[in-house]
């Protein structure tokens, strides 16, 4: 583990990082005890210094939610990082990719809580009495960490590798069978990824409700409000100055983000 010091000094580390949008040599370089536990009080560190700052948290997000990704980062659970508002996308204005480190898009079916989660104890069936709607949405993922040469440590430090996010409209959950909602990611007219819905831990339900006990673990809940984006439904995909991504959603919508 490391020192309040040494925490203290990787936070700042990733957020110059963030703020110069120049990539870092990963933490573990830098940091070689950093475990698991340290890289969430850093993000901590981080997501505080951002809300004296005058963000909000509007949600959170869940990454590392296929047992395929699980695998290749050599553990048997997910991460998660935070949505605040100053990340919210919108579809129709263009986002600027020179923001960002090395931007990509994922595909996800999002969740619009109409009501507080519990924490302990979470089921999916708690998750579904308390969305308000799900949504079809894009998350924007970027790594502070250069050529995104993450482990485990790296991206919960960072965030959870967040950057932003669009929704759409969406249905109420109960219209819909969450397992087996059909996902493509096109631009241009190609289509770039396919997957479904049960591609997130089986049920996307559950990824969420994994989020709230989770997280209730450091005195936070999942609040009326919130959004929640429990993991992709297909691989992360590149972006480029120019392109305009659209996910679409079997009997959900579809919802688009442009880059300039």
């Amino acid at each position: 583990m490391l020192t309040d010091r040494q925490r203290l000094e990787a936070a700042e580390l990733l957020r110059s990082a963030e703020d110069g949008v120049t990539p870092i040599a990963p933490l573990t370089e830098a940091f070689p005890g950093i475990d698991t536990e340290d890289a969430y009080e850093i993000q901590l560190v981080n997501i505080r210094h951002r809300v004296a700052a005058g963000a909000e948290v509007r949600g959170h997000k869940v990454g590392l939610s296929s047992p395929v990704m699980q695998r290749m980062m050599g553990v048997d659970e997910p991460d998660y990082g935070h949505l605040l508002h100053d990340m919210e996308l919108r579809p129709d204005i263009p986002v600027t990719a020179a923001r960002y480190c090395r931007p990509r898009v994922e595909v996800e079916v999002g969740f619009v809580l109409g009501d507080d989660l519990p924490g302990e104890g979470c089921t999916p069936e708690d998750v579904l009495a308390a969305t308000e709607r799900v949504v079809p949405a894009l998350e924007l993922i970027d790594s502070r960490i250069r050529d995104w040469r993450i482990t485990i440590a790296d991206t919960i430090a960072d965030n959870a590798s967040s950057a932003g996010y669009v929704i759409g409209e969406g249905r109420d959950p109960r219209e819909l069978d969450l397992k087996a909602i059909d996902a493509r990611l096109s631009s241009g007219g190609e289509l770039l990824a396919e997957g479904r819905s049960d591609a997130v831990l089986g049920d996307p339900a559950l990824s969420v409700a994994w989020l709230a006990r989770t997280v209730a673990r450091f005195g936070v809940s999942l609040k009326k409000g919130h959004v929640v984006l429990p993991g992709s439904c297909t691989r992360a995909v590149d972006v480029a100055a120019g392109a305009t991504f659209t996910a679409g959603f079997g009997g959900l919508g579809s919802v688009s983000l442009s880059f300039i």
